[in-house]
C-alpha cells in the first residue's frame, strides 16, 4: 500500500520497519530528516503536503501543538489527494480530535483515530494493541497496515473520539498504577519490607499485568533513565483531566497524580521515565 508515515520518534522508528517488511511502499517525513534517513527501505519525503499525496497517511506526533502545526497549519490536509485516508496514531485531546473530524470532512479526507498501547520495544516486535475508530470503509482500507504493526486491533465504532478517549483513559490508568505501587512500597519499606520483594509478590499474583510488571521493576530498582518521558506522561494526564472537565466528570486520583508529576518535574526529573514521579 502506498503509505506515508509522519513523525519518526522512538515509536515511529520502531513501527515503520514492520510496514516495510510487510511489503508496503512507505514514505516518511520528520521535522529533523536524520531519523527518517536512518530507516531502511523507505522514501524520505520533503514535506507533510507530499505525504498527503499518498493513499494513506499515518501520523505519530508528540502532542496537539505538533499535530496542528504539521497537519493543519502547514496546509497539508487542505491539499490532500482525493481518496486519501489519514490515520491519527498520536495521543491527542478529544477537543482537537473533534476539530480534526470536521476539518477532514471539509477536505474530503477520511479520518481514522488509531492510537496504540505499547512501548518502542513492543512496537518493534509488531505486538502493539491498536484502538481504532472511524468510517467502516476507511478502517477496512487501513487494516493491513494495522495487522503489520500490531498483535490486535480493537474496533470502537465510527466516532474517532472513542479511540482517543480510550487511549487517554488507558494511560491515566497506568499513571494510577505507578502511584499505587509507589505508595504501597513506601508503606512496606517503613516496616522493613523491601520494595523489590513486595513488588515481586504483587506483580506475579494480584496485579500480574504488563504495566504493573514493567513499572514495578523500575520502581524496585530505581532505574528511571529510559522509557516514556515524565513530561509526556504529564501531558497525557492533563489530557484526561481536561477531557473529564469538559463532561463534568471528577477524577480525584488523577488530580493527585498530576500534582505528583509536577513536583517531580520541578525536581529536574522531567526527562526520566514517567514512573519516576512516584519517588518525588
Amino acid at each position: 500500500m502506498d503509505t506515508a508515515f509522519i513523525g519518526i520518534g522512538s515509536m515511529g522508528a520502531a513501527m515503520v520497519p514492520n510496514l516495510v517488511a510487510a511489503g508496503h511502499d512507505v514514505g516518511v517525513w520528520n521535522r529533523n530528516p536524520e531519523p527518517a534517513r536512518a530507516l531502511q527501505g523507505v522514501t524520505v519525503l520533503g514535506s507533510p503536503a507530499e505525504a498527503f499525496q499518498r493513499d494513506v497517511v499515518l501520523t505519530m506526533l508528540a502532542d496537539d501543538a505538533a499535530v496542528r502545526s504539521v497537519v493543519v497549519d502547514s496546509g497539508a490536509l487542505r491539499s490532500a489527494r482525493p481518496g486519501c485516508v489519514h490515520v491519527m496514531m498520536a495521543t491527542i485531546s478529544p477537543a482537537l480530535a473533534a476539530e480534526l473530524v470536521a476539518l477532514h470532512a471539509e477536505a474530503g479526507v477520511a479520518y481514522v483515530a488509531a492510537p496504540v498501547f505499547g512501548i518502542p520495544a513492543v512496537a518493534a516486535a509488531a505486538k502493539l494493541n491498536i484502538v481504532a475508530a472511524g468510517p467502516a470503509q476507511a478502517l477496512a482500507t487501513v487494516r493491513p497496515l494495522f495487522d503489520a504493526m500490531g498483535q490486535r486491533v480493537w474496533p470502537l465504532g465510527d466516532d474517532p473520539l472513542r479511540a482517543n478517549v480510550a487511549k487517554i483513559a488507558g494511560n491515566m490508568m497506568i499513571s494510577l498504577a505507578i502511584e499505587a505501587m509507589s505508595e504501597a512500597v513506601a508503606l512496606g519499606e517503613s516496616y522493613g519490607l523491601a520494595g523489590a520483594d513486595f513488588l515481586d509478590i504483587v506483580t506475579t499474583t494480584l496485579f500480574a499485568s504488563p504495566s504493573y510488571q514493567r513499572y514495578g521493576k523500575r520502581i524496585a530498582t530505581g532505574a528511571y533513565e529510559a522509557g516514556f518521558k515524565l513530561t509526556l506522561g504529564l501531558k497525557d494526564v492533563d489530557l484526561a483531566l481536561d477531557a473529564a472537565a469538559a463532561r463534568q466528570v471528577a477524577l480525584p486520583a488523577a488530580r493527585i497524580v498530576q500534582q505528583r508529576m509536577h513536583a517531580a518535574i520541578d525536581r529536574g526529573m522531567g526527562g526520566k521515565d514517567w514512573s519516576a514521579f512516584g519517588q518525588a
